[in-house]
Protein backbone atom coordinates (compact mmCIF):
# COMPACT_ATOMS: atom_id res chain seq x y z
CA UNK A 1 0.00 0.00 0.00
CA UNK A 2 1.44 3.34 -1.03
CA UNK A 3 1.94 6.23 1.42
CA UNK A 4 1.01 9.69 0.21
CA UNK A 5 3.15 12.65 1.27
CA UNK A 6 2.04 16.22 0.75
CA UNK A 7 4.84 18.66 -0.14
CA UNK A 8 3.70 20.91 2.73
CA UNK A 9 4.23 18.11 5.27
CA UNK A 10 7.07 15.84 4.21
CA UNK A 11 8.09 13.70 7.17
CA UNK A 12 10.95 12.02 5.32
CA UNK A 13 13.18 15.06 5.21
CA UNK A 14 12.33 16.48 1.77
CA UNK A 15 11.29 20.08 2.50
CA UNK A 16 8.64 21.76 0.42
CA UNK A 17 9.94 23.57 -2.61
CA UNK A 18 10.61 27.25 -2.07
CA UNK A 19 7.83 29.25 -3.65
CA UNK A 20 5.42 26.32 -3.62
CA UNK A 21 1.81 27.34 -3.19
CA UNK A 22 -1.40 25.42 -2.93
CA UNK A 23 -4.01 25.65 -5.65
CA UNK A 24 -6.89 27.88 -4.70
CA UNK A 25 -10.19 26.19 -3.93
CA UNK A 26 -12.04 29.15 -5.38
CA UNK A 27 -11.01 32.35 -7.08
CA UNK A 28 -11.17 35.82 -5.56
CA UNK A 29 -9.77 37.37 -8.73
CA UNK A 30 -11.91 39.42 -11.10
CA UNK A 31 -11.87 38.76 -14.87
CA UNK A 32 -10.33 42.16 -15.61
CA UNK A 33 -7.53 41.41 -13.13
CA UNK A 34 -6.76 38.16 -14.94
CA UNK A 35 -6.63 40.02 -18.27
CA UNK A 36 -4.29 42.60 -16.72
CA UNK A 37 -2.10 39.78 -15.41
CA UNK A 38 -1.85 38.30 -18.89
CA UNK A 39 -0.94 41.69 -20.35
CA UNK A 40 1.75 42.20 -17.71
CA UNK A 41 3.27 38.79 -18.46
CA UNK A 42 3.20 39.47 -22.20
CA UNK A 43 4.93 42.81 -21.63
CA UNK A 44 7.74 41.24 -19.62
CA UNK A 45 8.24 38.37 -22.08
CA UNK A 46 8.34 40.87 -24.97
CA UNK A 47 11.49 42.36 -23.44
CA UNK A 48 13.29 39.21 -24.62
CA UNK A 49 11.07 37.60 -27.28
CA UNK A 50 10.56 39.66 -30.44
CA UNK A 51 7.18 39.25 -32.13
CA UNK A 52 5.65 35.77 -31.74
CA UNK A 53 2.58 37.27 -30.08
CA UNK A 54 0.33 34.31 -30.92
CA UNK A 55 2.92 31.89 -29.57
CA UNK A 56 3.31 33.82 -26.31
CA UNK A 57 -0.47 34.03 -25.93
CA UNK A 58 -0.78 30.26 -26.39
CA UNK A 59 1.82 29.64 -23.68
CA UNK A 60 -0.14 31.95 -21.35
CA UNK A 61 -3.29 29.97 -22.16
CA UNK A 62 -1.52 26.85 -20.92
CA UNK A 63 -0.42 28.73 -17.82
CA UNK A 64 -3.96 29.82 -16.89
CA UNK A 65 -5.21 26.26 -17.41
CA UNK A 66 -2.36 24.80 -15.31
CA UNK A 67 -1.73 22.72 -18.39
CA UNK A 68 1.48 21.40 -19.90
CA UNK A 69 2.77 22.99 -23.11
CA UNK A 70 4.92 21.40 -25.81
CA UNK A 71 6.92 23.81 -28.00
CA UNK A 72 8.23 22.40 -31.27
CA UNK A 73 10.59 24.11 -33.68
CA UNK A 74 14.02 23.83 -35.25
CA UNK A 75 17.01 24.90 -33.14
CA UNK A 76 17.64 28.61 -32.72
CA UNK A 77 14.06 29.93 -32.78
CA UNK A 78 13.97 30.92 -29.11
CA UNK A 79 11.91 28.11 -27.60
CA UNK A 80 14.05 27.88 -24.49
CA UNK A 81 14.42 31.66 -24.22
CA UNK A 82 10.63 32.02 -24.27
CA UNK A 83 10.18 29.64 -21.35
CA UNK A 84 13.10 31.20 -19.47
CA UNK A 85 11.60 34.67 -19.95
CA UNK A 86 8.22 33.46 -18.72
CA UNK A 87 9.79 31.81 -15.68
CA UNK A 88 11.60 35.05 -14.82
CA UNK A 89 8.25 36.89 -14.88
CA UNK A 90 6.72 34.37 -12.45
CA UNK A 91 7.51 34.41 -8.75
CA UNK A 92 7.59 30.61 -8.59
CA UNK A 93 10.20 27.92 -8.15
CA UNK A 94 11.56 26.97 -11.57
CA UNK A 95 13.71 23.97 -12.50
CA UNK A 96 15.35 23.16 -15.80
CA UNK A 97 16.40 19.79 -17.18
CA UNK A 98 18.52 19.47 -20.31
CA UNK A 99 17.34 16.18 -21.76
CA UNK A 100 20.03 13.93 -23.18
CA UNK A 101 20.14 10.21 -24.05
CA UNK A 102 21.98 9.41 -20.80
CA UNK A 103 19.42 11.17 -18.57
CA UNK A 104 17.92 8.69 -16.11
CA UNK A 105 14.35 8.71 -14.76
CA UNK A 106 15.70 9.27 -11.23
CA UNK A 107 17.49 12.38 -12.50
CA UNK A 108 14.03 13.85 -13.03
CA UNK A 109 11.94 12.49 -10.19
CA UNK A 110 14.49 11.93 -7.42
CA UNK A 111 15.84 8.84 -5.70
CA UNK A 112 16.40 7.08 -2.37
CA UNK A 113 19.88 7.61 -0.92
CA UNK A 114 21.51 5.98 2.11
CA UNK A 115 22.40 8.55 4.75
CA UNK A 116 24.14 8.34 8.10
CA UNK A 117 23.16 10.63 10.99
CA UNK A 118 25.38 11.93 13.79
CA UNK A 119 24.76 8.78 15.85
CA UNK A 120 25.99 6.52 13.07
CA UNK A 121 22.52 5.22 12.27
CA UNK A 122 21.94 4.64 8.57
CA UNK A 123 18.63 5.02 6.81
CA UNK A 124 17.26 5.72 3.37
CA UNK A 125 16.07 9.25 2.62
CA UNK A 126 14.40 10.61 -0.47
CA UNK A 127 16.19 13.31 -2.42
CA UNK A 128 13.73 15.09 -4.68
CA UNK A 129 14.55 15.77 -8.32
CA UNK A 130 13.87 18.87 -10.41
CA UNK A 131 10.29 17.77 -11.06
CA UNK A 132 9.49 19.05 -7.53
CA UNK A 133 9.10 22.63 -8.77
CA UNK A 134 6.20 24.77 -9.89
CA UNK A 135 7.50 25.16 -13.43
CA UNK A 136 9.66 22.47 -15.01
CA UNK A 137 11.44 23.29 -18.25
CA UNK A 138 12.25 20.05 -20.05
CA UNK A 139 14.58 21.28 -22.76
CA UNK A 140 14.78 19.15 -25.93
CA UNK A 141 12.56 16.52 -24.34
CA UNK A 142 12.67 14.28 -27.42
CA UNK A 143 16.42 13.80 -27.00
CA UNK A 144 15.75 11.79 -23.83
CA UNK A 145 15.16 8.05 -24.14
CA UNK A 146 11.61 6.69 -24.03
CA UNK A 147 12.25 5.31 -20.53
CA UNK A 148 13.06 8.76 -19.22
CA UNK A 149 10.23 10.39 -21.16
CA UNK A 150 7.81 7.97 -19.54
CA UNK A 151 9.02 9.00 -16.09
CA UNK A 152 7.20 12.28 -16.66
CA UNK A 153 3.85 10.57 -17.19
CA UNK A 154 2.76 10.27 -13.57
CA UNK A 155 4.06 13.72 -12.72
CA UNK A 156 2.22 15.33 -15.64
CA UNK A 157 -1.08 13.56 -15.15
CA UNK A 158 -1.29 12.89 -11.41
CA UNK A 159 0.98 15.74 -10.27
CA UNK A 160 2.67 13.24 -8.01
CA UNK A 161 5.75 11.02 -7.99
CA UNK A 162 5.90 7.49 -6.58
CA UNK A 163 9.23 6.16 -5.31
CA UNK A 164 9.90 3.32 -2.91
CA UNK A 165 6.20 2.71 -2.33
CA UNK A 166 5.59 6.32 -1.32
CA UNK A 167 3.61 8.80 -3.42
CA UNK A 168 4.74 12.39 -3.06
CA UNK A 169 2.49 15.18 -4.26
CA UNK A 170 4.08 17.90 -6.33
CA UNK A 171 3.76 21.58 -5.36
CA UNK A 172 0.90 23.47 -6.99
CA UNK A 173 0.58 25.05 -9.41
CA UNK A 174 2.64 22.62 -11.48
CA UNK A 175 3.45 22.97 -15.17
CA UNK A 176 5.74 21.22 -17.61
CA UNK A 177 6.97 23.41 -20.44
CA UNK A 178 8.80 21.13 -22.85
CA UNK A 179 10.68 21.99 -26.01
CA UNK A 180 11.50 19.60 -28.79
CA UNK A 181 13.09 19.55 -32.20
CA UNK A 182 11.19 18.14 -35.19
CA UNK A 183 11.37 14.37 -35.39
CA UNK A 184 13.41 14.42 -38.58
CA UNK A 185 16.30 15.99 -36.65
CA UNK A 186 19.12 13.54 -35.90
CA UNK A 187 19.33 12.07 -32.41
CA UNK A 188 15.71 12.42 -31.36
CA UNK A 189 13.14 9.92 -30.04
CA UNK A 190 9.42 10.29 -30.81
CA UNK A 191 7.38 11.03 -27.71
CA UNK A 192 4.93 8.20 -26.93
CA UNK A 193 1.28 8.95 -27.69
CA UNK A 194 0.35 8.54 -24.02
CA UNK A 195 2.74 11.32 -23.05
CA UNK A 196 1.77 13.59 -25.94
CA UNK A 197 -1.83 13.33 -24.77
CA UNK A 198 -0.82 14.82 -21.41
CA UNK A 199 0.14 18.11 -23.02
CA UNK A 200 -2.73 20.57 -23.05
CA UNK A 201 -1.47 22.22 -26.24
CA UNK A 202 1.33 21.83 -28.74
CA UNK A 203 2.69 25.07 -30.15
CA UNK A 204 4.68 25.25 -33.38
CA UNK A 205 7.39 27.90 -33.23
CA UNK A 206 7.54 29.72 -36.59
CA UNK A 207 10.59 31.33 -38.15
CA UNK A 208 10.58 35.10 -37.48
CA UNK A 209 9.94 37.64 -40.17
CA UNK A 210 12.86 39.59 -41.63
CA UNK A 211 11.99 42.65 -39.52
CA UNK A 212 11.73 40.59 -36.33
CA UNK A 213 14.97 38.77 -37.12
CA UNK A 214 16.77 42.09 -37.58
CA UNK A 215 15.55 43.19 -34.15
CA UNK A 216 16.64 39.87 -32.61
CA UNK A 217 20.13 40.33 -34.03
CA UNK A 218 20.34 43.89 -32.70
CA UNK A 219 19.24 42.82 -29.21
CA UNK A 220 21.48 39.78 -28.96
CA UNK A 221 24.64 41.40 -30.32
CA UNK A 222 24.46 44.55 -28.22
CA UNK A 223 25.83 45.17 -24.76
CA UNK A 224 22.61 45.73 -22.79
CA UNK A 225 20.60 42.76 -21.50
CA UNK A 226 16.88 42.98 -20.85
CA UNK A 227 15.84 42.77 -17.21
CA UNK A 228 12.59 40.92 -16.54
CA UNK A 229 10.82 41.53 -13.25
CA UNK A 230 8.37 39.11 -11.58
CA UNK A 231 4.78 40.26 -12.04
CA UNK A 232 2.83 37.16 -10.95
CA UNK A 233 3.11 35.59 -7.51
CA UNK A 234 2.09 32.04 -6.72
CA UNK A 235 -1.19 32.98 -4.98
CA UNK A 236 -2.10 35.40 -7.78
CA UNK A 237 -1.48 32.78 -10.45
CA UNK A 238 -3.45 30.17 -8.48
CA UNK A 239 -6.36 32.60 -8.28
CA UNK A 240 -6.21 33.13 -12.05
CA UNK A 241 -6.16 29.37 -12.62
CA UNK A 242 -9.22 28.93 -10.42
CA UNK A 243 -10.99 31.77 -12.21
CA UNK A 244 -10.27 30.18 -15.60
CA UNK A 245 -12.26 27.10 -14.63
CA UNK A 246 -15.14 29.29 -13.47
CA UNK A 247 -15.54 31.01 -16.85
CA UNK A 248 -19.02 30.01 -18.09
CA UNK A 249 -19.48 28.16 -21.36
CA UNK A 250 -22.84 27.44 -22.98
CA UNK A 251 -23.93 23.84 -23.35
CA UNK A 252 -24.13 24.10 -27.14
CA UNK A 253 -20.47 25.16 -27.20
CA UNK A 254 -19.50 22.17 -25.08
CA UNK A 255 -21.37 20.07 -27.63
CA UNK A 256 -19.43 21.79 -30.41
CA UNK A 257 -16.14 20.87 -28.75
CA UNK A 258 -17.33 17.27 -28.58
CA UNK A 259 -18.40 17.44 -32.25
CA UNK A 260 -14.91 18.54 -33.24
CA UNK A 261 -13.27 15.68 -31.34
CA UNK A 262 -15.71 13.11 -32.72
CA UNK A 263 -14.90 14.30 -36.25
CA UNK A 264 -11.23 13.39 -35.70
CA UNK A 265 -12.13 9.71 -35.27
CA UNK A 266 -11.74 7.85 -38.59
CA UNK A 267 -14.65 5.60 -37.65
CA UNK A 268 -16.87 8.51 -36.65
CA UNK A 269 -20.01 9.31 -38.63
CA UNK A 270 -19.00 12.97 -39.06
CA UNK A 271 -15.34 12.38 -39.94
CA UNK A 272 -14.34 14.10 -43.21
CA UNK A 273 -12.81 12.06 -46.03
CA UNK A 274 -9.26 13.25 -45.24
CA UNK A 275 -9.56 11.96 -41.66
CA UNK A 276 -10.84 8.56 -42.82
CA UNK A 277 -7.95 8.26 -45.25
CA UNK A 278 -5.01 9.53 -43.23
CA UNK A 279 -5.79 9.19 -39.49
CA UNK A 280 -5.26 5.91 -37.65
CA UNK A 281 -6.44 7.14 -34.25
CA UNK A 282 -8.26 10.37 -33.48
CA UNK A 283 -8.16 12.64 -30.46
CA UNK A 284 -8.90 11.25 -27.00
CA UNK A 285 -11.47 12.68 -24.56
CA UNK A 286 -8.64 14.85 -23.25
CA UNK A 287 -8.89 16.67 -26.57
CA UNK A 288 -12.37 17.93 -25.71
CA UNK A 289 -11.23 18.91 -22.23
CA UNK A 290 -8.29 20.82 -23.72
CA UNK A 291 -10.55 22.62 -26.19
CA UNK A 292 -12.89 23.85 -23.48
CA UNK A 293 -10.19 24.82 -20.98
CA UNK A 294 -8.04 26.59 -23.57
CA UNK A 295 -11.09 28.43 -24.89
CA UNK A 296 -11.93 29.60 -21.36
CA UNK A 297 -8.40 30.91 -20.87
CA UNK A 298 -8.49 32.64 -24.28
CA UNK A 299 -11.70 34.44 -23.40
CA UNK A 300 -10.30 35.48 -20.02
CA UNK A 301 -7.08 36.85 -21.52
CA UNK A 302 -9.11 38.91 -23.96
CA UNK A 303 -11.20 40.34 -21.13
CA UNK A 304 -14.44 38.57 -22.03
CA UNK A 305 -16.62 36.94 -19.35
CA UNK A 306 -17.71 33.91 -21.40
CA UNK A 307 -16.54 31.56 -24.14
CA UNK A 308 -17.47 32.02 -27.81
CA UNK A 309 -17.40 29.53 -30.68
CA UNK A 310 -14.48 31.48 -32.15
CA UNK A 311 -12.46 30.74 -29.00
CA UNK A 312 -12.99 27.01 -29.42
CA UNK A 313 -12.10 27.02 -33.09
CA UNK A 314 -9.07 29.26 -32.57
CA UNK A 315 -7.45 26.85 -30.10
CA UNK A 316 -8.41 23.69 -32.05
CA UNK A 317 -5.10 23.29 -33.94
CA UNK A 318 -2.99 23.63 -30.78
CA UNK A 319 -5.28 21.37 -28.73
CA UNK A 320 -5.70 18.61 -31.33
CA UNK A 321 -2.63 18.47 -33.61
CA UNK A 322 -0.55 16.31 -31.25
CA UNK A 323 -3.45 13.98 -30.48
CA UNK A 324 -3.90 12.66 -34.02
CA UNK A 325 -1.99 9.49 -34.90
CA UNK A 326 -1.41 9.59 -38.64
CA UNK A 327 -0.96 6.60 -40.92
CA UNK A 328 1.71 5.87 -43.51
CA UNK A 329 -0.46 7.36 -46.24
CA UNK A 330 -0.22 10.78 -44.65
CA UNK A 331 3.57 10.69 -44.81
CA UNK A 332 3.50 9.57 -48.44
CA UNK A 333 1.06 12.33 -49.45
CA UNK A 334 2.79 14.89 -47.19
CA UNK A 335 -0.37 15.59 -45.19
CA UNK A 336 0.26 16.94 -41.71
CA UNK A 337 -1.95 17.11 -38.62
CA UNK A 338 -2.73 20.80 -39.06
CA UNK A 339 -4.23 20.15 -42.50
CA UNK A 340 -6.44 17.46 -40.99
CA UNK A 341 -7.58 19.71 -38.14
CA UNK A 342 -8.46 22.32 -40.76
CA UNK A 343 -10.50 19.68 -42.60
CA UNK A 344 -12.32 18.91 -39.35
CA UNK A 345 -13.11 22.59 -38.81
CA UNK A 346 -14.48 22.81 -42.36
CA UNK A 347 -16.60 19.69 -41.84
CA UNK A 348 -18.01 20.85 -38.48
CA UNK A 349 -19.21 24.45 -38.87
CA UNK A 350 -19.58 26.79 -35.93
CA UNK A 351 -22.93 26.38 -34.16
CA UNK A 352 -25.66 28.90 -34.69
CA UNK A 353 -27.91 30.15 -31.91
CA UNK A 354 -29.49 27.26 -30.05
CA UNK A 355 -28.32 23.83 -29.00
CA UNK A 356 -26.34 21.57 -31.27
CA UNK A 357 -26.57 17.86 -31.07
CA UNK A 358 -23.44 15.83 -30.68
CA UNK A 359 -22.46 14.23 -33.95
Amino acid sequence: MSTVIDPADDSEGSPPADGAVEASAGSTMKPEEAADLGTALETEVAKVIVGQRDLVRLVLVGLLCEGHVLLEGVPGLGKTELVKALSAALDLQVARVQCTPDLLPSDLTGTQVLEEDETGRRQFAFRSGPVFANLLLADEVNRATPRTQSALLEAMQERAVTSGGTTRLLPRPFFVMATQNPLEMEGTYPLPEAQLDRFLVKALVPFPSAADLAMVVERTTGGAAAEIKPVASGPKLSAAIALTREVPIASHLVAHAVDLVMATLPSGATAPEQVRRYVRFGASPRGAQALVLAAKATALLEGRPNVSADDLRAVAPAALRHRLVLGYEAAVDQVDADALVEAVLDAVPAPSVGLRGVG
